[in-house]
């Protein structure tokens, strides 16, 4: 049987975590756990995490020191994931854009692939109550993306996914040096070079209707530069 952990980035969550994790432990999937990485949220997101690991024996929280940034969150679960000897590793978000009842697919689709995305331009536009300039933004992001990197995927920036181990054992973590969006296009840049098999699957990204979004000027500047970085840096074989 293959152990599943999904892996929850956190800041200030408390409205949609308990939600989040009652869908999740409900789906009845064997073997699946869940690590939640909190960055110190102010409102005491982690008490929340803690009360519910009472009820959920396979919750894990990792709790860091202040607001460090989604890819080295994730970076910290990937270490985490691997010591604790997981087979598959997949990534969401914790505010219900990424609907939870979607994991048995990915679990379905990684038996014939290494690393699965959730798409949510793969089939059309399959985003609900996001504004337009943001659409229009993430649309163009992946594009972008698309036209420098050569990778043939549709959504390059999707923050829903599912990783074999052996995808993340063979990526330098240490060496992933962005932070945002663009560590969701520098993963799959380096799976990608590395000549993994990488699968979408069609989602519905659904807005988030409490709490506040992450998205910043800055991220974009960042995933913008980024693409051009890792484009370059393979050119001399380092990726």
């Amino acid at each position: 049987m293959k152990k599943t952990l999904v892996i929850v980035p956190t800041y200030n969550e408390r409205e949609n975590i308990e939600t989040l994790l009652e869908i999740v432990f409900g789906l009845g999937v064997p073997d699946l756990s869940v690590l939640i990485v909190d960055d110190n949220s102010p409102d005491q997101t982690a008490d929340i995490i803690k009360g519910l690991m009472k009820k959920y024996d396979r919750l894990h929280l990792l709790e860091r020191e202040g607001k460090l940034g989604l890819g080295t969150a994730y970076i910290a679960g990937f270490r985490f994931a691997l010591k604790e000897g997981f087979d598959y590793i997949m990534e969401m978000d914790a505010d219900l854009s990424h609907n939870p009842k979607d994991i048995p697919r990915f679990l379905e689709m990684i038996e014939d692939a290494d690393l699965v995305i959730g798409s949510r331009y793969l089939k059309g536009v399959n985003v609900i109550n996001w504004p337009l300039a943001r659409l229009a933004l993430s649309l163009f992001a992946s594009q972008y993306t698309r036209i420098i990197t050569g990778m043939p995927i549709s959504d390059c920036t999707g923050g829903f996914k599912c990783f074999r181990r052996e995808v993340l054992e063979q990526i330098p973590l240490d060496q992933v040096r962005s932070n945002g969006y663009g560590f969701q296009i520098e993963m799959n840049f380096k799976a990608w070079k590395r000549g993994f098999v990488i699968r979408e699957l069609p989602i519905i990204f659904t807005d988030r209707t409490v709490g506040k979004s992450k998205m910043s000027r800055k991220i974009a500047i960042e995933a913008a530069f980024m693409v051009w970085k890792i484009k370059i840096l393979s050119w001399f074989g380092k990726y």
